[in-house]
């Protein structure tokens, strides 16, 4: 009865990866809606739709007005993706770059036109109406009513009409609110400047003596006729009901990019080519691919049974992640990658922690079925806390990074929370499965032997040496450059803009054939890492590089007129500002300093020791500050692959240092008188190396294949993430433990009385 129901459970979990494989693969779906095909990708994997507005009546705008537009229109094409980009193109103009469409004029009749929102009184000074509802025919010939003008907005503005103009609204954010019967409903909260306060009470209390509504008028029509219900005094509204919170959001939207300081017209709008290119989506997968399999490979020789039974979770994680990033209609980019290897490692983690506990329990003479049961029982609370600390930091960052970090931050933490569901439950059905149909022999599982702890405190001394010796010369080489160039780190241009080079050649050239017929000799020329952007159904190529001078942009159009019989009239030069704001910039390092503390928080409560807290901080620290020096040495461009690096070197970090710290108090919660604190570390260290070491090996595995496979952009995103791991291995095992003892025994607990 027993191995008939192993039978069935075994044939249930392969049946169901079978298929979920199965629609991975053919983009299957009855409903139409699970397609992996559907997943969208960034503009670097995919591309997507670039809009170039420009300033409308000024000749050189304010430079706080045009930082004050971008940030608001970032925020509102973000709207439809979080990996979306807004930048400053020369004195005047602002592009975007949204990922995912191609349909340049939908998003533009969406967008609108920003800075033309208008609060419009109902009647004028003599009660004639400036508005009224009207029957109109809609594009299918239906019926429909709705509010239009009865005069120009430019009689309006000289009667005194438009009471309000958008640059009078601070901000506008949806919300929910409870009416006087208990029951919820959305709403739009506004917010009005000092000046917009004043206007707002005088058109509100006009309005309202009236018994007329106010009309908000944008891009050509009304957004919104609200019924004045009060007089508002202090600047401060709400617009409802709203039927939904998405039509309240877009609402709140619209009115934000209307109240823009600057008006903006479309200068141009075209759709862009992905910035990596067919070839390396294709490597990438294949890496993946063949990491992946490496990886199962590695499980199954390793750990026999339950390595079978790895395997067969990894790939219902991978499957099922495909399926839910299109279900949860995420963008996947190179830093939305990052999350998702990261993910791959911890489930792998989460395995060998389990596995290490059962061969541990068998050493001890319980059965098999015991030892698989008090395996996943001990391991539980080691893979507990350490992806909820990492889930703790996507979190943070989900909720207060800016949009690139979003997009990171989503993956990782549907990673996160899918790789302790493959590794907790699906693992341990597949294992109870195996063992059900005949897999019952020790053999088959591996018995763990007793290792003599290796004295890492010993050698403390010469880890922390070793460690601030890398660290120091990295910010010495930083220092240097910093005096030498101005800059301490190799910056890109997505951190410090540049020169975005439009050049349209005699014939239609692929991503591919500009990657190796064009970018060795803009290279070579400028001395700068290139970014390029084909332009569909045209011969335009776009290339950003570093800011060039008068004389390299003459010498790059000289080298596209001499190897490429380009006319110098098609070829046009624009300073481009950083597409990581300096408010981008601010908002990440203060998300990720809130997660850092969260984390110190967590790791307080549980573990009942801020000791903990502050040496898994320090390591983390100190994985960061050794990627940054190897940046420093090495000169790799820092751009927006550094902070997808970081953040995931973050999580991996502290993941590893969780698992040992885990161990700690385990061991300390049964130290006999003959231990002293000493011993018990170097115990829990060697305890965990194997895992240290194969979850470090694993997922290096993952990234090597990226790097040796991949294109030279992937390679630039896999090698810091191979110094990376080294690092978080070497902190985890060599410092934080160490630095734990240290401050132990330096810093000892009070007695209880």
């Amino acid at each position: 009865m027993k191995k008939s129901k192993g039978i069935v459970i075994l044939l249930c979990v392969l049946l169901l990866l079978a298929g979920i494989t199965y629609v991975d693969v053919n983009g299957i779906d009855p409903a139409g809606t699970a397609s992996a095909s559907d997943i969208k990708l960034g503009l670097d994997l995919a591309g997507g739709v670039s809009i170039t507005y420009q300033v409308v009546g000024e000749e050189e705008p304010d430079s706080t007005d045009m930082a004050d537009t971008i940030s608001k229109l970032q925020k509102r094409v973000e709207n439809y993706s979080t990996e979306a980009i807004v930048y400053q193109e020369g004195s005047d103009r602002i592009s975007i770059e949204i990922p995912g469409v191609s349909d340049a004029n939908a998003i533009l009749e969406e967008l609108g036109k920003p800075g033309s929102l208008y609060f419009i009184a109902e009647t004028d000074e003599e009660g004639n109406a400036n508005y009224s509802l009207q029957a109109v025919t809609d594009e299918n010939g239906d019926m429909a009513y709705e509010y239009v003008l009865n005069k120009t907005l430019e009689e309006l503005e000289a009667e005194g009409s438009i009471v309000l103009v958008g640059t009078d609204v601070q901000d506008a954010r949806a919300g929910a609110a409870t009416d006087s019967m208990g029951n919820t409903t959305y709403v739009v909260n506004l917010t009005m400047t000092q000046e917009g306060t004043q206007k707002f009470e005088d058109a509100t209390r006009n309005a309202y003596n009236k018994g007329e509504t106010l009309g908000i008028y944008y891009d050509g029509s009304f957004v919104s006729v609200p019924a004045v219900n009060g007089v508002f005094t202090d600047g401060n509204a709400q617009i409802s009901p709203m039927e939904s919170y998405e039509e309240a959001e877009n609402l709140a939207s619209t009115i934000r990019i209307g109240g823009l300081k600057l008006e903006l017209e479309e200068l141009h709008s075209k759709v862009v080519g992905a910035q990596l290119g067919v070839e390396a989506i294709e490597t990438s997968l294949k890496a993946g691919a063949i990491g992946l399999l490496i990886v199962m490979v590695f499980m199954i020789v390793l750990y026999f049974i339950p390595g079978v039974a790895s395997a067969i979770g990894l790939g219902m994680y991978v499957a099922l992640i495909v399926l839910l990033l299109n279900g949860f209609d995420m963008t996947l980019t190179l830093s939305g990658v990052a999350g998702i290897i990261l993910s791959i490692g911890m489930a792998v983690d989460a395995n060998v922690i389990v596995f290490a506990r059962i061969r541990e329990e068998l050493a001890t003479g319980k059965t098999v079925r015991s030892a698989l049961k008090i395996g996943f029982d001990k391991a539980l609370s080691a893979i507990v806390d350490g992806n909820i600390t990492t889930l703790i930091a996507a979190g943070i960052l989900l909720i207060l990074g800016p949009g690139t970090i979003r997009g990171f931050a989503q993956t990782l933490a549907l990673g996160i929370v899918l790789s302790m569901f493959t590794a907790l439950v699906v693992t341990r059905y597949v294992l109870q499965a195996l063992y059900a149909i005949g897999f019952k022999s020790e053999k088959w599982y591996g018995v763990s032997r007793e290792k003599k702890p290796i004295d890492f405190l010993s050698r403390k001394g010469i880890f922390f040496g070793a460690s601030l010796a890398v660290i120091a010369a990295g910010l010495i080489v930083m220092g240097v450059y910093k005096v030498n160039t101005g800059d301490a780190l190799n910056y890109s241009m997505e951190f410090q803009g540049g020169t975005a080079t439009t050049v349209t050649f005699q014939e239609s050239m692929t991503l591919e054939e500009v990657n190796d017929q064009v970018v060795p000799l803009i290279e070579e020329v400028t001395g700068s890492t290139v970014q390029i952007q084909t332009v569909q159904d045209s011969n335009e190529v776009i290339f950003k590089t570093n800011s060039l001078d008068t004389s390299q942009r003459e010498a790059l159009n000289e080298m596209f007129r001499e190897q490429f019989q380009v006319d110098e009239n098609q070829i046009t030069s624009e300073t481009i500002s950083s597409t990581i704001s300096s408010e981008m910039k601010t908002d990440t390092l203060l998300a990720v300093a809130l997660a850092i503390v969260c984390m110190l928080i967590y790791i307080r409560i549980r573990f009942s020791d801020i000791r903990f807290g502050i040496s898994s901080v320090a390591a983390l620290l100190h994985d960061v500050l050794v990627m940054l020096a190897f940046y420093a040495v090495v000169r790799m461009p820092v751009g927006n692959t550094f902070i997808a690096c970081i953040l995931t070197i973050v999580g991996y970090s502290i993941n590893a240092t969780i698992v040992i710290f885990d161990r700690v108090r385990e061991n300390m919660a049964v130290m006999t008188k003959k231990e002293d604190l000493k011993e018990v570390v170097n115990k829990s260290i060697t305890q965990t190396l194997s895992r240290s070491i194969f979850t470090s090996l694993t997922t290096y595995i993952m990234v090597g294949v990226l790097y040796v496979l991949g294109v030279t952009s992937i390679r630039e995103f896999a090698l810091p993430l191979m110094v990376g791991i080294v690092s978080g291995a070497y902190s985890s095992v060599c410092i934080a433990g160490a630095l734990w003892y240290v401050l132990r025994t330096k810093f000892p607990p009070k007695e209880k009385k």
